[in-house]
Formats: C-alpha cells, structure tokens, sequence
C-alpha cells in the first residue's frame, strides 16, 4: 500500500529551514566543539575577502553562537584539522570528517569533462609550472603565493579572460591543484594562505573511509537535506556540494525507497519536498508550536540565503548584494544585513566596523516591503544591532544617515 504524503504548512517549512540552520532557539556559548555542532548542522561556512563589518566566515558563526572566537575558528582548521578549505556552495572551510564527500569532486575534476575546453589547454601547455609547483611545495611547503612565485618558471600560456583572473598564472594554477585535492591551504592570516601538500594538511587517519562515487553522492543529499530542513530537489542541487550531485532526481527516489528520506507535500506549493527521517521529530515538534524565535543579524553569504531563489519564495526575501552596483545605483548599500525576527526578514542595515573611533556605522535600515515598526519589533532589532556592535569591539552605534520614521530607537 503505497503511504500517504505528509502535508506541512508553509509556515513549518520556513521555520524548519530556520531551525535547521541553528538560527533560533537559545544562542549556545562558543567552544571548539559547538562550532563544530554548528559546522556539523550547516556542513560550511562560506569564506570571503571582505571585511567592512567582519569577514563573512566568523559572521556566520557569531549569529550562531554566543561569545564567538575568531581564534577558534583558527585553531580548529589549521591546528586540530578538524576542518579544511574547500569548494562547497563556495570556497568554504568544510569538516574533515566530509573528506569522503569532497574526495569524489577532487577525483574527478581531472577526468573527461571536468574542466572547460580552454582550461583543460591551458593546464596542458602549463604542465611544467603544474609539476614545479608540487615538487618545490614538497620540498619547501608551506609556501605562500609569493614565495612560490620565486622558485617555479613562469607560465609558457598565459590565462586569458574578460575577469580579474586574467595573466593571474600562478593563482589559477593554485586553484586547479587545489580543486583536485593536490594542494591545500595549510594555513591562513587574513588574505594570505600557505599552501602544501594535501596529505601534510590532513593526513591520512583523518580522512575517513573513501566511499564510491554513488555513495558519496548518495551521502552529500542525505547532509543537504538535513542543513536545508525540508527541501526540493533544486534546494538540494543549490546547497552544500552545488551542482555536484549526478543523477540527483534518482538517488532521492532511491533514499524514499529505502526510508532515508521522506517526501512531504508544502501547502501552497507545488512540487516535491523532503526531509530526513532524523528530523521528522523536529518537524512535529514546530507544527506542535515548539519553536523558540531568535533575532539576528546574517551574513550577506549566510547559508541560509546563499540560494537567493530560495530565499525569495521560502522566506520573501529578495537579496541582492551591491558591492559591484555603482553608488548611485544602489537601492540599500554596499554591504547590507539582513536582519532575522524569529522566520521572518524584516529589515536590512548597510553597516560598517569604524575600528578608529570604535563605533558600529549604520549607513542605513531598510525595513522589508510591509513591516510596521512595532515596539517589540524595533527593540528586537536594537537588541541585534548592539550584539553585533558588542562583539566587534564597538562602544557606540552611530547612523550617518537619518533611519525611517519609528526605527530611530533600534539605534539608541
């Protein structure tokens, strides 16, 4: 007899994509190990240059975790290896633990088709500088880009494109070694990385059981699923591993078939949803209303919203980051927050660190299509703004433009 599809409201939906994400419920207080918790939950936290508020790797963590400590986040991937830099959603630091996961993109990124045509050229002209480049890490590693730079011959094919990677040799060789798992980042400050050999940055006990191409695939949905709560199958296609996941629509069928997963039906929505069944508990735990709301700042890179299509039609939030619009064409700021109430978005501030005058700079505060500055609500976002403020070190929050009417007190 085939079993009836589980309904869920929307509202359950969102607050289990919430949930899932370790973005409600009471903040616990930043070890080593609850990172790792919170890495375990979201499987990885985007890493990005810049630094206007705070880089967005230890955003995403103190939205997450009470009293986070960058210098954790430091020891645990380049001391400990508990964790490594990787390609998931994006250049992320990801569990050593998912090496098995990462391991099937590493090995078959050389294979046929796993790169561009006018890649697969350039790499095949530039074979001396590849093998340079690992004989003198082995030999020398770590090494930063610069020292490299010293001690390998220059390309014989220089990289051509219409982006800033263009006549960048060396980085683009950097990128394809460590795309197939040759070379790693052994250790980072700031901007600048070292890099060695693979095995020298996480050794082999550490790596886990090699697992088959299919059941690295079949193991990455299993942790998209459960990061993203419920989800479609282009929620999955989008999140953690993107677009690695082969024959996807089948090997969720087969995680039905074998009660791994269970396909649910969101009302309103059409299409098919599913969730792990480890967290069947919790979905029946939110609908009985079990369910304690946060208010947060993200991350413009949070993994919540990284899938902006996602973000738009689960939790109404149309996202776009404005660092390359031009000034005068941007509608909320350089570097815009939203801000989370409980499951839904309900503004977005354009904020900075001013280290100098150690202050926390509100450039703006939009609040989203159709929110009303309740009391409650303005405290709520107060509330965040000065944890935000508190943990960068700030004494004072200051707007250098006026705040809509009835949000001034958010910034007292």
């Amino acid at each position: 007899m085939t079993r009836a599809v589980r309904r869920i409201e929307f509202s359950t939906a969102r607050r289990m994509a919430v949930e899932a994400q370790r973005l409600s419920g009471s903040l616990p207080r930043s070890t080593p190990a609850s990172i790792l918790d919170v890495v375990r939950a979201i499987r990885c936290v985007q890493i990005d240059p810049i630094s206007v508020v705070a880089r967005t790797q230890h955003l995403v963590l103190r939205s997450r975790l009470d009293g986070y400590d960058p210098e954790q986040l430091h020891v645990l991937a380049y001391t400990e290896r508990a964790l490594f830099e990787y390609w998931a959603h994006a250049a992320s630091y990801v569990l050593t633990e998912d090496w098995p996961v990462h391991h099937l993109m590493m090995r078959s990124i050389d294979r046929e088709g796993g790169w561009s045509e006018q890649s697969r050229r350039w790499l095949l002209a530039n074979d001396r500088l590849r093998r340079a480049m690992l004989r003198v890490v082995r030999r020398d590693g770590p090494l930063r880009l610069r020292e490299l730079a010293t001690l390998v011959p220059e390309a014989l094919v220089s990289w051509q494109s219409t982006g800033w990677t263009s006549e960048r040799n060396l980085d683009m060789m950097l990128r394809a070694l460590w795309s197939s798992g040759k070379l790693l980042v052994a250790d980072r400050r700031g901007l600048e990385r070292w890099w060695d050999l693979a095995e020298r940055v996480v050794p082999p006990d550490l790596r886990g059981t090699r697992l088959s191409d299919a059941a690295a695939v079949r193991r990455a949905i299993e942790l998209s699923v459960r990061a993203l709560g419920v989800g479609t199958p282009q929620h999955v296609r989008a999140s953690f591993t993107r677009d690695r996941y082969p024959g996807l629509t089948g090997v969720l069928d087969s995680l039905v078939r074998r009660r791994v997963l269970e396909p649910v039906q969101v009302d309103g929505v059409a299409g098919s949803w599913f969730v792990h069944v480890e967290d069947v508990q919790r979905l029946e735990r939110i609908e009985a209303g079990e369910w304690v709301p946060r208010t947060t700042m993200l991350s413009p890179f949070d993994n919540l919203i990284a899938d902006r299509k996602r973000a738009r039609a689960l939790l109404d939030l149309d996202y776009r980051i404005e660092i390359y619009t031009p000034k005068e064409k941007r509608r909320y700021g350089y570097y815009t927050l939203p801000i989370l109430h409980g499951d839904r978005f309900v503004a977005r501030a354009d904020v900075a660190n001013d280290k100098d005058a150690d202050r926390l700079l509100v450039h703006s505060l939009h609040p989203e299509p159709g929110v009303r500055a309740t009391a409650g609500l303005v405290d709520a976002t107060g509330t965040a703004l000065r944890d935000l403020a508190s943990w960068l070190g700030a004494t004072s929050i200051t707007a250098s433009a006026p705040v809509p009417r009835g949000w001034g007190r958010a910034l007292a």
